[in-house]
């Protein structure tokens, strides 16, 4: 066989073997394509992009959580004394150990995500797009109020659903305030919620949920609401990139659901991480009742103390979160 033979063999087999691949490849598209689009799958995108964004921006914000939510508990009971600061605390977590337990809580707050963030993403996009397929029918456009109604409805029950996880993430979170022989020194968030179960019973993982609920449905007011309100306008308004209108909105939806929620946020917080004294009574009886006792002891600030804190928490979790579930919702059209 000549050379010239077993060059014009050796091209042939290379060109049939490029073809094969080309061709495997496009039945691998096709195949991942038909998949995300079957009807399971576009039901169930908006929730599991919605829940990997929120655990995303949850590892990145942790030690600012963690730092806010020693700031809400300083200084209980009191109107006077010393005020903390974000940097004394911070200083002083360091000092009592080490720099990793400024992500104290981290699996209580990934669960938290994977169960709040799923659900009221999930339950927001869905929501909205009925409401978009519905005034398209009607040859409308949706406003604020359909947006507003739906982050009030997502965020409610999301936070109703995730508020085992959110219970824990706040006794974790306390525990290292407390003196060392009272301390449980949870192992992780499973440890916790069954150490609440088996001292306080099973109920008490939906304490606090009143304010967990409000605070929730404020915080959807003022983020997902404003997010969505500001990139419309932003869309009809300006020139700016796509990527700089998502930037932009998020910026505005997290000062807007920082002041709308922090009040609630720090009730929150109050009732969660109270347990009973020796005489068996609870510090606070009620989200009503924790409002009034907070004013009248530590006065109407105390609401807000930590808001650049908060603020510094809730606007890059909520900018990483809404840019992530955009790129995840980008990739999986």
């Amino acid at each position: 066989m000549s050379s010239n033979t077993l060059k014009q063999a050796a091209d042939a087999a290379r060109t049939k073997s490029s073809n094969m691949g080309k061709q495997s490849t496009e039945t691998v598209a096709a195949v991942k394509t038909d998949f995300l689009h079957t009807p399971l799958m576009r039901a169930a995108l908006p929730f599991i992009n919605g829940g990997l964004s929120g655990m995303v921006a949850t590892t990145v914000i942790q030690p600012v959580d963690m730092i806010k939510v020693r700031l809400q508990l300083a200084g209980e009971g009191v109107a006077t004394g010393p005020k903390p600061s974000p940097v004394s605390i911070t200083r002083d977590i360091i000092a009592q150990g080490k720099v990793r337990d400024l992500y104290t809580g981290l699996s209580a707050g990934l669960l938290r995500q994977a169960v709040y963030t799923t659900a009221r993403l999930g339950f927001f996009d869905t929501i909205m797009k009925n409401l978009t397929a519905r005034a398209k029918e009607k040859g409308t456009q949706i406003g604020f109020a359909e947006r507003a109604g739906s982050g009030l409805v997502a965020g409610g029950i999301a936070a109703f659903i995730g508020n085992p996880a959110d219970l824990a993430l706040i006794r974790m979170q306390s525990d290292g305030l407390k003196p060392l022989a009272e301390r449980k020194n949870y192992k992780s968030v499973i440890d916790a919620l069954s150490s609440i179960v088996k001292s306080e019973g099973v109920t008490a993982l939906w304490a606090g949920a009143t304010p967990t609920v409000v605070r929730a449905m404020a915080l959807n007011l003022g983020q997902l609401a404003c997010f969505s309100e500001a990139k419309a306008q932003l869309k009809t308004r300006t020139t700016l990139s796509p990527k700089v209108q998502t930037l932009t909105a998020s910026a505005i939806a997290g000062f807007f659901a920082s002041f709308l929620s922090l009040p609630f946020d720090f009730v929150k917080t109050r009732l969660q991480k109270q347990q009973r004294g020796p005489d068996g009574k609870l510090p606070y009886k009620s989200m009503a009742d924790c409002f009034a006792k907070v004013a009248k002891q530590e006065g109407l600030l105390r609401f807000y103390r930590g808001f650049g804190t908060y603020y510094v928490r809730i606007a890059p979790h909520a900018m990483v979160t809404l840019i992530v579930v955009d790129y995840l919702g980008f990739l999986t059209i």
